[in-house]
C-alpha cells in the first residue's frame, strides 16, 4: 500500500473540508458531558453556528474522532505543506 500523498489528494481532501460545516466541532455525549438528550456533533460558534450532527449506531469514539477531524485535517494539510517546503527549499 502507497502512503505518500500527492498534492492533487491534499487539495481533495482540503476542499472535503472547506465543503463542511464551519468548526470547531465539539462531540457532546450524553451521560459524559450533559445529563439527558441524545449524543450529538455541535457545528461552528457564534454567528459561525451550523446544524447539530445526530448519529444513530456510532460509538462515541466514532464520534469524538469525527468531531475532531473538522479541526485536525487542516491542521494536517497545512502541516504536511510546510514539511514539504522545509524538504524543497533543502534540495
Amino acid at each position: 500500500m502507497n502512503t505518500s500523498l500527492s498534492e492533487l489528494e491534499l487539495q481533495e481532501m482540503e476542499t472535503r473540508a472547506a465543503a463542511a460545516q464551519a468548526g470547531p466541532w465539539k462531540s457532546w455525549v450524553e451521560g459524559r458531558d450533559f445529563l439527558g438528550g441524545s449524543s450529538f456533533i455541535q457545528t461552528g460558534q457564534g454567528a459561525d453556528r451550523g446544524e447539530d450532527i445526530e448519529m444513530t449506531g456510532a460509538m462515541v469514539a466514532d464520534q469524538d474522532f469525527m468531531a475532531a477531524a473538522r479541526q485536525d485535517v487542516p491542521r494536517l494539510i497545512a502541516e504536511m505543506r510546510r514539511r514539504r517546503a522545509l524538504l524543497n527549499r533543502a534540495n
